[in-house]
């Protein structure tokens, strides 16, 4: 059994001063495989007072000496690749195609964050005023269990690029992912201070960090009620924030959509991830005179989709994380026939033949409206729910009428009319017969989805801010960067 003792601080690993062992579980067999020590709020001030201490000096590094520092990390995470991935499995459940993007996303985030880097403009004239871009300060970077390692290089990347410091406070429920990720930073041989690990609760160490004032900003990706309680524990000291919250997204499928063609997307947008994504797609808005056909494409699709062992080639659902998120996919599901939807694939239970492990059914409710809970709430889980519609009109206000805005699928085969649904919903993203990702295009929600955007040139914004310069003709007043 794994034993995860140390947390990263001002260059070193070191014990915390924080007593509290956390259990991790295998979620695949329910078993107990390790044990992180987790960090308290002496540990979170120890290391916002290490990032403050480093920030002056890294904040007036030059564009190539970050960008030296970003390829150092990228070679020593990237060369961490299957030991990553052998976590991610291990600790998460996460299946075999999944689980492989989720443990070379890390690296490419990295590379990601170069880029953008290497084309920003930290200045620009606006009349007679040099405008300055500058970084923040010491950001506290809060990340979540379903793609952890990831979550944390693209956030720590992007701040190191813009001359900010960190104090980063993983997911307790993913330590061995965090270890992996420390342990490669750590030979990146970045200066000491520059970025610090606490594992520990959120309701201690991530609140230290929302309250410090020491700490100028937040970047946090998780639920919408932490978002706002972030928001409003940070407003004492008038934090910046990045907020990547939840989300209820809508696939839209248009009358002329051919269900067979169209049917493998539908599906992988709803079980993203084994349904724990908040991108996920679990609002299916399907025209109300083609519903019956859509059932039945839709009902022998999700038949042939495997819930099981994520090690299987063949398996496209793993385990939800932990005992807690499976009873609330559970509870949901016995709500969904409460309300009087009806089940058309799945239901409560684990699938057949499973006895061990936090599996859930690929599961699929029909006869619902977007009054319903299961339609308004984020379940976080592998469970879909389909809604008719009358006509475009009516299918694009069901898909705003939700507190979110994240993301959202149009399916049709008339580019112009997707394009015309598309720029009508309400959503950060959306996306038009694809389920692809631009890397250098903004990532963020409306609504109670989030504040601001990660991603590109937007995410890198978020670290900075404007400073206007104005000073006596003939002055030189420009810095290179």
């Amino acid at each position: 059994m794994q034993r995860i003792e140390h947390i990263y601080i001002n260059g070193e690993f070191v014990m915390p001063h924080g007593q509290e062992w956390f259990d991790l579980h295998n979620p695949s067999t329910e078993e107990v495989i390790g044990q992180v020590r987790l960090g308290d709020e002496c540990d979170a001030q120890r290391a916002i007072a290490a990032a403050k201490a480093a920030f002056p000096a890294w904040s007036r590094t030059t564009r190539a000496e970050r960008v030296a520092a970003l390829k150092r990390m990228h070679r020593a995470i990237a060369a961490r690749e299957d030991e990553l991935m052998e976590a991610i499995v291990r600790e998460y459940g996460a299946p075999s195609e999944r689980g492989r993007w989720m443990a070379t996303y890390p690296a490419d985030v990295i590379v990601q964050a170069i880029d953008v880097l290497e084309a920003f403009e930290f200045e620009e004239q606006a009349g007679i005023a040099r405008v300055i871009l500058t970084p923040v300060g010491v950001a506290g970077l809060i990340t979540p269990w379903n793609s952890n390692a990831g979550f944390i290089c693209n956030k720590l990347a992007t701040a190191l690029a813009a001359g900010c410091t960190a104090v980063i406070k993983p997911s307790e429920m993913s330590a061995m992912q965090t270890q992996i990720v420390a342990q490669a930073l750590h030979e990146a041989d970045l200066p000491h201070g520059v970025f610090n690990i606490v594992n520990g609760r959120g309701d201690v160490v991530g609140e230290e960090i929302a309250r410090h004032p020491d700490v100028a900003k937040i970047s946090f990706t998780g639920s919408s009620a932490v978002g706002q309680h972030l928001v409003s524990t940070g407003a004492a000291t008038m934090k910046r924030v990045t907020l990547e919250l939840g989300g209820k997204s809508p696939t839209v499928v248009l009358d002329d959509a051919d269900f067979a063609s169209i049917m493998p997307l539908v599906l992988q947008a709803g079980f993203a991830n084994s349904g724990q994504a908040c991108i996920a797609g679990t609002r299916i808005l399907v025209p109300r005179r083609r519903l019956a056909e859509f059932e039945q494409v839709a009902k022998e699709a999700v038949s042939l989709i495997k819930s099981g062992d994520p090690r299987d080639a063949g398996t496209a659902i793993g385990p939800m994380v932990s005992a807690k998120q499976w009873e609330r996919v559970q509870s949901y599901i016995r709500l969904g026939i409460q309300e009087g939807a009806r089940l058309l694939a799945g239901g409560e239970g684990r699938p057949d033949g499973l006895h061990a492990g936090w599996f859930v059914k690929p599961t699929i409710f029909t006869d619902a409206t977007n009054q319903m809970r299961i339609a308004r709430e984020e379940i976080f889980g592998p469970v879909l729910t389909l809604i008719a519609y009358e006509d475009d009109a009516d299918a694009i206000a069901i898909a705003n009428d939700t507190r979110y805005g994240l993301s959202a699928v149009v399916l049709g085969q008339d580019l112009e009319r997707c394009g015309q649904v598309a720029r009508q919903i309400d959503s950060g993203r959306v996306l038009v017969n694809t389920l692809a990702h631009e890397p250098r295009a903004p990532f963020g929600g409306f609504k109670h989805s989030g504040l601001g955007r990660e991603m590109g040139k937007w995410g890198m914004s978020a670290y900075l801010e404007p400073k206007t310069l104005l000073m006596e003709p003939g002055q030189p007043g420009r810095r290179r960067h």
